[in-house]
């Protein structure tokens, strides 16, 4: 090896050592707190931001009710519906009951009757008729005389009279419905529609009531609620004309029974019931007319009296029907009606609903008065 090549080579070979012993120690030394290398960095993944999700409404939960039936409401009974002239009634008969029967107990009887509405020739007849049973039986209790009273009261009605509506033999039966504006007319109207409408009848009501405004429209509702034809002419239009064509309607579809809705201006107007009796008799030309129904209101009283004569003559009233029993304390009226009239009652009207149309019973209307 030539002469001066190993000096340098070995000089070399130091500064090899020297580096690499330098980087070695670099590698090893310890890090410093807070000071990243390069390897740090690169080591760590880059940080995601994240944002955080809304807070979500809390939900409400409302749990559903078991579905469970509800027992059917049981309808109030017709003592209870009579209870204000029940009351009226009790009230001033508890004065003439105090102790055993003597002459001012008569009299206290009799003054109750006819503040009752039963009318001063009823209760005159009454009392007369019950003093001499009370004679006769030897009664000394008041319990006896008040019991004695309900028999008075019921023999005031032809129990025997048939009071159902009728119904034809042949064709549909038509019945005829007449009654002062505000008795309530219409809405018996609507009830008898319904009832026979759930006993499977098929109905057509006639609006001849063609002077009242909407007296038609009035009567369409109920038409519509009871599924009823209703079959009407313009207002003004002739009553009559309204009542023939209705007929002629159910005839030729079939239809089970015709209700007529009439006039009902004030009773004292002579022209209403003259075209009340027309109506009548362009029906009768063409077939019977089964039922005409007088409209009463109970509240009206003694004028009530006055509303069924005239009505009588004028379209041969067959049957009352007394609506609003319910809202009088004078319930006697019934009596009244009955007895100076010889016109049965064939039904009252003891509520709104459309179920509050009830065949009248003598005996049951007595008892819901007295007991």
């Amino acid at each position: 090896m030539p002469e001066g090549i190993i000096p340098e080579l070995l000089i070399v070979l130091a500064l090899v050592l020297l580096i690499a012993g330098v980087v070695v120690a670099t590698r090893r030394r310890p890090k410093r707190e807070g000071v990243a290398t390069k390897e740090d960095i690169e080591a760590v993944e880059p940080a995601v931001e994240t944002k955080a999700e809304p807070e979500r409404p809390t939900q409400e939960v409302i749990e559903t009710p078991s579905l469970v039936t509800a027992e059917p409401v049981a309808r109030p009974t017709l003592r209870e519906r009579l209870g204000k002239s029940r009351k009226f009634l009790g009230d001033r008969l508890a004065d003439a009951f105090r102790g055993a029967p003597d002459d001012a107990t008569w009299d206290d009887v009799e003054a109750a009757l006819i503040q009752a509405d039963i009318g001063i020739g009823a209760a005159t007849k009454i009392v007369e008729d019950l003093r001499s049973k009370a004679r006769e039986r030897k009664v000394t209790e008041a319990g006896e005389v008040r019991s004695l009273l309900g028999e008075q009261l019921v023999e005031l009605f032809d129990t025997d009279r048939d009071r159902a509506l009728g119904f034809a033999s042949d064709g549909p039966p038509v019945w005829l419905v007449v009654g002062v504006n505000g008795t309530g007319k219409t809405t018996t109207i609507g009830k008898l529609a319904r009832d026979l409408s759930e006993r499977g009848r098929s109905v057509a009501l006639a609006a001849a009531d063609t002077f009242r405004a909407a007296a038609d429209e009035q009567l369409g509702i109920w038409a519509e609620r009871t599924g009823s034809v209703l079959i009407k002419h313009q207002p003004g239009a002739d009553p009559g004309a309204v009542a023939y064509d209705a007929l002629q309607h159910v005839r030729a579809k079939g239809v089970d029974v015709l209700i007529v809705d009439t006039a009902g201006r004030l009773h004292t107007k002579t022209p209403l019931m003259d075209e009340l009796g027309k109506v009548r008799r362009v029906i009768e030309k063409e077939s019977p007319v089964q039922e005409s129904l007088l409209v009463i209101d109970a509240t009206a009283g003694q004028n009530g009296l006055v509303q069924a004569r005239e009505f009588a003559e004028a379209t041969g009233v067959t049957g009352i029907v007394l609506t609003k029993l319910d809202g009088t304390a004078k319930g006697g009226i019934a009596l009244a009606i009955e007895n100076e009239l010889g016109i049965p009652i064939k039904l009252i009207g003891v509520g709104e609903g459309l179920e509050d149309l009830e065949p009248f019973d003598p005996k049951t209307y007595v008892d819901a008065l007295l007991t």
